[in-house]
């Protein structure tokens, strides 16, 4: 298999989430499988929400990657987001960062060290609803027990030189706010807006903001370094990113409040995401905002994690960072992230989980989504050096 005409095939497979059916996508990927004479079952988390698994799931390395992709319409794009074009430099399209062209690595690393050794210590999960919050994918898998604690790499999208070892906690909660609706030519005097609660509840967030959280000399490190390599990042710059680390990030992503312009509004709700640094417990958040709100308001929380880390000394950590040592001839070292992905709900059930892949991430969930062909060869060779360092130390 070539890595490059995989990425460019899984690319021309449409899986938007939403929907979030991954059929298609989860089929072709069974028939290489099958061709590299590895067992798989396809299981779905739902009707349409398919995850592909290899049988032999009690192994030291499992390697992962997410089907599902965000929807894109053509309009804006360079090149339809689904040709899958490939030129001299790129493969083009939705998903070939991320994170079918983690996929595709996976499965030409895997065949190489098959065609070497024959069996591997390697279990497989290519998992749908990633984009989603994984409920029917990895979460899935998970609480039905199809997959194992183990070291787990998840072919995410990364920094060339820096595998990820840690993400930051999230908090995700709807607040209804009520109030007490008048005629607008009397307000403020008369009436109390459920806007205007949900106001001063957004200025209190924006306080919590300000709250820095102390790390350890070690984490302190890490976020140093993962600053670093942030900031080399083409679309951070001019950015200070020292508070996206330390400090509590929030989003109010919806609201909508009111019943007419001439009525003091008497609801509005307001989703809010917020994104938690290490140090910071999602449950004594909680706990403050509820302290922070009207007693009329009504809290319902979505999501909750706190921060998640793998031993940077690990052995999983350690070999891949040789590995992207060798292969890019750099001193290694990891990095902790602000997103959430898959790797929260793993390192939580007991896997060690990093994440490290090939991709630009200037065009993630963007236009005109590419992938370098000469990054997935690379990041092809590293897991490749990988599982034959798994191999070696497990006696395969």
């Amino acid at each position: 298999m070539d890595v490059v005409r995989i990425c460019s095939e899984l690319v021309k497979i449409k899986s938007e989430n939403p929907p979030g059916d991954t059929t298609e996508v989860a089929q072709y990927i069974a028939s290489l499988l099958e061709g590299l004479g590895i067992r798989s079952d396809i299981t779905e988390g739902s009707p349409g929400h398919c995850n592909v698994i290899s049988r032999e799931q009690n192994r030291a390395l499992m390697l992962s990657g997410h089907m599902d992709v965000v929807p894109a319409m053509e309009e804006g794009w360079d090149i339809p987001p689904y040709a899958g074009v490939v030129d001299d430099t790129y493969v083009h399209g939705r998903g070939s960062t991320d994170m079918k062209g983690g996929c595709a690595v996976i499965l030409t690393a895997v065949e190489r060290a098959m065609d070497d050794c024959g069996e591997i210590p390697v279990s497989l999960a290519f998992v749908c609803d990633e984009e989603g919050g994984g409920r029917y994918g990895t979460r899935y898998l998970i609480e039905k027990q199809l997959i194992h604690p183990c070291d787990a790499l998840i072919a995410e999208p990364t920094p060339a030189f820096a595998p990820s070892v840690g993400q930051k906690g999230i908090c995700r909660f709807e607040v209804e706010f009520t109030g007490t609706p008048g005629h607008s030519s009397l307000f403020p005097v008369v009436g109390e807006s459920a806007i205007m609660q949900a106001f001063s509840f957004l200025a209190w967030v924006d306080v919590l903001h300000n709250r820095v959280y102390p790390q350890s000399p070690a984490l302190e490190e890490l976020i140093e370094h993962s600053i670093a390599i942030s900031d080399m990042q083409e679309e951070r710059e001019g950015h200070e990113l020292s508070p996206i680390f330390r400090q509590i990030m929030y989003n109010p992503g919806l609201i909508s409040g009111g019943e007419r312009v001439n009525i003091v509004a008497q609801k509005c709700r307001l989703t809010m995401d917020l994104r938690l640094p290490w140090g910071c417990d999602c449950d004594d958040i909680l706990r403050e905002i509820y302290g922070q709100l009207p007693s009329s308001a009504k809290v319902t929380p979505l999501t909750k994690a706190n921060a998640s880390l793998t031993d940077p000394e690990s052995f999983l950590v350690q070999s891949t960072a040789n590995a992207i040592s060798s292969v890019y001839h750099v001193a290694s070292k990891p990095m902790v992230q602000w997103a959430a992905s898959d790797a929260r709900a793993l390192r939580k059930a007991g896997f060690r989980a990093i994440e490290y892949g090939p991709g630009e991430l200037c065009g993630l969930h963007g236009l005109n989504e590419r992938v370098r062909i000469d990054q997935l060869r690379s990041v092809e060779e590293i897991y490749y050096r990988l599982i034959n360092t798994y191999r070696e130390k497990y006696g395969f």
